[in-house]
């Protein structure tokens, strides 16, 4: 339990940041479960548009260290892969 007033205090913020990183963690996956609902669909064109709107978000959760860089680039990478098959 934290006893000093700053402790408390860090408690608080960290609470704070906690729930709204969490909130940022969930719109990246809505937007991953996006791309991968329209991939299965099998519409190229709806699948594309899902993968642009998903980019800059899992871009900028990487930017903001919500996820690690490297699993933003991983995921934009397999999800271009399916979205381009989708088209060949």
């Amino acid at each position: 339990m934290a006893n000093s007033p700053q402790a408390r205090k860090r408690a608080r913020q960290s609470e704070k940041r906690r729930a709204h990183n969490a909130s940022l963690r969930s719109l990246v996956r809505t937007n991953i479960k996006n791309v991968l609902a329209a991939v299965k669909t099998g519409d190229a064109e709806q699948a594309r548009e899902a993968y642009s709107k998903a980019v800059p978000v899992i871009d900028r959760m990487a930017d903001k260290g919500i996820i690690h860089k490297n699993k933003a680039a991983r995921h934009k990478s397999r999800l271009n892969a399916q979205v381009k098959a989708l088209a060949a």
